[in-house]
């Protein structure tokens, strides 16, 4: 482990990166029977249990042609990599990390769907490794971070603020101050802080070390902004 990141672990206690899957209708699942199943209306227990008997064999599917990939693109053996499913959840489990597919009712529309692909627990050397950048590649939008102590938005706001454009950072935050996003001239993510958590964005889905190099260039601006609210919230 390196200096920076050893330093990381005193403020995150998990780390996470993220990529949605675009949405589609529930009618649309191969389990769904018209004239025999109904829409959802809502997002309920009832729903979210006959969502995942809907999408079950498509969910078992796709996470078995990951489990595929990964053990013929990484050489895995029988022991260092095994499948959960449970749909609408699947987990992939390797040594070196642990991948999540899953999919769920939205609940602006709950006539529709939408997935989600977590990528955690990944070990620091798998980072870079051609092999391991090439199976995930174009997966991820965001790295989310959760933080071990909560920070106030307004004093990360102020400490922004006051720096007058030092280091390129700008603030943005609606009147409510409930959340807060940050970002650096010159790098394309965006980070959003609503105290608990930070949510690091790309405009495009990238590779694991892509999302890690552009979160490096906004960390370096918050570290050399040396405001403390800054300094120690990435």
């Amino acid at each position: 482990m390196t200096a920076e990141s050893d330093n990381l672990t005193t403020f995150v206690s998990r780390v996470r990166l993220v990529g949605y899957m675009g949405e589609d209708a529930v009618k649309t699942l191969p389990g769904f029977k018209k004239g025999r199943h109904a829409v959802p209306d809502a997002v309920t227990p009832a729903t979210r249990s006959f969502f995942a008997r809907l999408c079950q064999d498509m969910v078992a599917e796709e996470a078995e042609a990951w489990f595929q990939r990964a053990r013929a693109e990484l050489s895995y053996k029988r022991k260092e990599l095994t499948l959960e499913v449970a749909s609408p959840l699947a987990v992939l489990t390797a040594t070196d990390f642990t991948f999540e597919l899953e999919y769920r009712l939205l609940e602006r529309d709950a006539g529709r769907f939408a997935g989600v692909r977590t990528l955690h627990d990944l070990k620091e050397g798998r980072l870079g490794v051609p092999t391991f950048e090439a199976l995930f590649a174009g997966q991820f939008t965001e790295i989310a971070f959760d933080l071990k102590k909560g920070v106030q938005v307004e004093a990360v706001i102020d400490a922004v603020e006051e720096l007058e454009s030092a280091g390129g950072l700008r603030v943005d935050y609606p009147s409510d101050y409930r959340e807060c996003t940050l970002s650096v001239a010159g790098v394309e993510a965006e980070v959003l802080c609503d105290g608990s958590s930070l949510a690091m964005s790309f405009p495009r889905a990238g590779a694991p070390m892509e999302l890690v190099e552009g979160f490096c260039a906004v960390r370096r601006a918050f570290v050399l902004s040396e405001r403390e609210e800054l300094a120690g919230l990435l």
